[in-house]
């Protein structure tokens, strides 16, 4: 008998080859049936949610984390159209790249293929536990999902519906596996089991993205930490600018692709900062800002260099003014952990330059940063918003969760 880990490795690995002989057909049915299941099961899903919930205010968590991990009937419900656009959405799997002859009559070409088993070590949001299956399913690959604590009674009874909406389509139960230890050992056996899973995707906080970069023996794609900046330029439009500043900070704070800083033009600063601080102020957010920043509003109070480079994740925002474009976008590449990026500006110009020397996965023009999301580019879900620079990059649909393989065709060619 091997270990807990080895274990379900061993199932996952199983079941991946079972996966990887899935038609099209036989994964959309499969997600559809998902779909109506988490519906079905919803009641069931919000009791166990609530479990988690309790625990976590009975811990003091934060309102913005514990936005994260709670669960509504509305949240489920996306959910499931996630699991239906997936199985909308064209099948990767088998798609030929590319086919050439060569001068000896060999036909050589490159065909997108399943990754086999793919491990998932993520924090608090229990929607990541049906989007990470469904883009795993619809590629070929089994799942093994290793959740945080806080979210177990959720995960479980969100992977209890996905298994028995498997089991009544006769397919493998064991395409999604969920790690109920949740222990730190455990955790630490998953990022070793070379061999046996093919790649880690860490979804959460720097701490653990950084535990599992560092330490792992499994390949890892890195989804990283999100200080966004919204860069307001002289002469934007002073309510397009609020607007976005507003939606960009308080839609969701407890999330990667919030705001965390304003970079503001010193030329807009006494007209538009004020409203935005007073749209801000609204909202609950504390403003840390440097001192022309603070000049402007009483309500602003001072910023430290450690603002500068800080995820939040909370009703705070960092206040910055520059003189010009570039000490902006300085600024921003200098601080950013190559999240989502944005610009609010009427200059064509501007808008170029900042689209093409800010260093991140995703840069916006007049827009909020809070789109870097596979939903809102229409991948139907994500599997996380990588920020490396190596095999995918921003949120990962399904061509990320593929890999390739060379096929040649031959006509009896032998090499001289």
């Amino acid at each position: 008998m091997g270990t807990y880990m080895e274990t379900l490795a061993k199932h996952a690995k199983d079941a991946s080859r079972e996966a990887a002989k899935l038609g099209t057909d036989e994964k959309n049915k499969g997600l559809l049936a998902v779909a109506e299941e988490l519906i079905a099961q919803q009641e069931m899903i919000l009791e166990e949610n609530k479990k988690d919930l309790e625990a976590a205010e009975e811990k003091g968590v934060k309102q913005s984390l514990i936005d994260r991990l709670a669960l509504s009937e509305k949240r489920i419900e996306d959910m499931a159209e996630g699991l239906r656009q997936i199985a909308a959405l064209d099948d990767p799997i088998g798609e030929v790249l590319y086919m050439k002859t060569r001068p000896n009559g060999l036909r050589i070409g490159q065909k997108r293929v399943p990754l086999g088993v793919v491990g998932i070590i993520y924090e608090s949001r229990p929607n990541v536990t049906a989007d990470a299956f469904g883009l795993c399913f619809k590629t070929g690959n089994a799942v093994i999902l290793r959740g945080g604590s806080d979210a177990i009674h959720s995960n479980q009874a969100i992977v209890r519906a996905i298994k028995a909406a498997l089991r009544k389509m006769k397919l493998n139960q064991d395409l999604v596996l969920l790690v109920e230890d949740t222990s730190r050992e455990v955790v630490n056996e998953m990022m070793k089991m070379h061999g046996w899973i093919d790649v880690l995707i860490p979804r959460g906080g720097a701490g653990l993205i950084a535990n599992i970069v560092q330490n792992s023996t499994v390949p890892v794609i890195e989804t990283g930490t999100g200080n966004c900046h919204v860069y307001v330029d002289e002469g934007a439009d002073p309510v397009m600018a609020a607007d976005i500043v507003e939606n960009a900070k308080t839609q969701r704070m407890g999330v990667c692709n919030a705001c965390e800083s304003l970079v503001i033009h010193a030329a807009a600063v006494e007209e538009i900062l004020p409203r935005i601080a007073a749209k801000l102020k609204g909202h609950g957010i504390e403003m840390r800002g440097d001192e022309r920043a603070r000049a402007v509003s009483e309500d602003i109070i001072p910023a430290s260099e450690e603002d500068w480079g800080t995820e939040y994740l909370d009703a705070i925002i960092s206040i910055k003014v520059v003189d010009s474009i570039d000490e902006a976008i300085d600024h921003i590449n200098k601080y950013n952990t190559g999240h989502s990026e944005a610009i609010v500006t009427k200059d064509y110009a501007r808008a170029m330059k900042f689209l093409d020397e800010i260093d991140a996965a995703a840069v916006y023009v007049n827009a909020s940063t809070r789109f870097t999301d596979g939903f809102e580019f229409g991948f139907g879900a994500e599997i996380g918003i990588s920020t490396q620079k190596l095999h995918a990059r921003g949120p990962m649909g399904l061509e990320a969760l593929t890999t390739t393989k060379y096929i040649g065709f031959g006509s009896g060619q032998i090499r001289k």
